[in-house]
């Protein structure tokens, strides 16, 4: 909880932040004073104050009905800040362009008048929109002209990749079909397949046509394993428990998996690995299983998420064995034949660091849902060593699937939700 709670003071931090600049940008630079711009103002304070209350409120039963207008705002949020931000650097040129034109002398200004000498000369003749040649203000007008053209630019361009986005969250998961050589792996054994799904994020978006169109995806694959790398949920088994109940048709020839992720220790870790294991996937809870196929042994081996050691409270311990323990790869991963191939299901990608020291083959991961929103997949870059696909960590070979689902806005941008279909190729 207090992770949650640090995590919600946080964003509303930054969101009120980002909130102030597009008001800056959106309502006082569009906007002369007056009624107007008070309407704008109210709006961007109720929009920054929406962010936060929608991510405590729509943990709660009965206020799932803030999720839609709050998390596609936030979605819509960020292409404005993104969108304004590029245009940054071209804006400024703008408005040094016109104060440096403002400031040279106008061509354009009084007609001198001829008169009899006798006469005092009458004051200067001013042509409509002339200014005399040394007012350094630039014309407001363009100014305004300027902000305006932008804001329209930038609401345009952010509501339509926000809308793009939308369709492709909400659309089927893309099959990904990737094989991975291992040395280990026995000839006899050569393309066994495991169906790797990762954040599928059952929530107030989404219902049990959500989880029954993944479990259909993945049997139709007749995969010889099914490997579910956390993140199935957000909210409790008690709200969320019938949209989670499809998870009992998955089948497999060897067996479904499951393993936790950071979501589940903000959402009852212990619930949930008891209504995993009675939907009929296997929970791996640091610990490996050994996958007996006619062609060989394969280790299958899975770690829980390194939330797991903060997610306890304060004073409290766990047995290695149980959910609320951290990853524990020496339990796992320990005292096993080295000459089998091992394959480590673990959420997160970075944890691929501590499983090349137990020479893990292949670690699948999710977790980074491949960006989720570009450009955000190159801040993910920062954390984890691998953000989609198949790479090399340390010597060990991880995949990251993009994940089925989606977290906070139900929009994707340059990573559609995805199930992938690994295949285990002999050298």
């Amino acid at each position: 909880m207090l992770a949650v709670l640090g995590f919600v003071a946080t964003l509303t931090l930054i969101t009120s932040l980002i909130h102030f600049y597009l008001w800056w940008r959106l309502v006082r630079d569009t906007t002369r004073p007056g009624r107007w711009r008070r309407a704008g103002t109210l709006l961007a304070v109720g929009l920054a104050v929406l962010v936060p209350v929608t991510m405590v409120s729509t943990r709660s039963a009965g206020m799932s009905w803030l999720a839609w207008p709050g998390y596609v705002w936030l979605a819509v949020m960020f292409y404005l800040l993104v969108v304004l931000l590029v245009l940054e650097p071209p804006m400024l040129v703008a408005r040094l362009v016109g104060r440096a034109r403002s400031r040279q002398p106008s061509r354009v200004g009084t007609v001198p008048v001829t008169v009899p000498a006798e006469t005092s000369a009458p004051p200067p003749v001013e042509l409509p929109g002339s200014r005399p040649a040394d007012d350094p203000v630039p014309d407001p007008g363009r100014r305004l002209l300027l902000a305006r053209s932008v804001a329209i630019f930038a609401g345009l361009t952010a509501t339509g990749v926000t809308g793009y986005g939308i369709r492709t969250a909400l659309g089927p998961p893309r099959l990904d079909r990737v094989q991975v050589p291992i040395a280990r792996l026995p000839r006899a054994m050569d393309g066994l397949r495991i169906a790797t799904v990762s954040d599928i994020h059952i929530g107030p978006l989404t219902g049990p046509g959500h989880t029954a169109r993944i479990v259909e995806l993945i049997n139709s694959l007749d995969a010889d394993l099914v490997a579910v790398v956390g993140d199935l949920v957000d909210g409790t088994v008690s709200e969320l428990g019938g949209t989670a109940a499809p998870l009992a048709d998955l089948r497999a020839r060897y067996g479904s998996f499951f393993v936790t992720g950071n979501h589940e220790y903000y959402s009852g870790v212990e619930e949930w690995v008891a209504e995993v294991d009675r939907l009929g996937l296997r929970v791996l809870v640091n610990e490996r299983r050994e996958i007996v196929t006619p062609g060989g042994v394969l280790d299958l081996a899975g770690v829980n998420d390194p939330t797991a050691a903060t997610a306890r409270p304060a004073g409290q311990t766990a047995a290695g064995s149980g959910p609320l323990a951290g990853p524990d790869y020496d339990r796992a991963l320990g005292d096993r034949d080295p000459d089998r191939p091992v394959v480590l299901l673990a959420h997160q990608p970075v944890q691929a660091h501590e499983a090349a020291r137990y020479g893990v083959d292949l670690q699948l991961s999710g977790h980074t849902h491949g960006g989720q929103i570009a450009p955000f997949n190159l801040a993910v870059r920062l954390v984890q060593p691998v953000v989609s696909g198949l790479a090399t960590v340390d010597g060990t070979q991880v995949y990251v699937t993009n994940g089925a689902g989606f977290w906070g806005p139900p929009v994707r941008v340059g990573a559609p939700p995805q199930v992938s279909l690994v295949e285990l190729r002999s050298e």
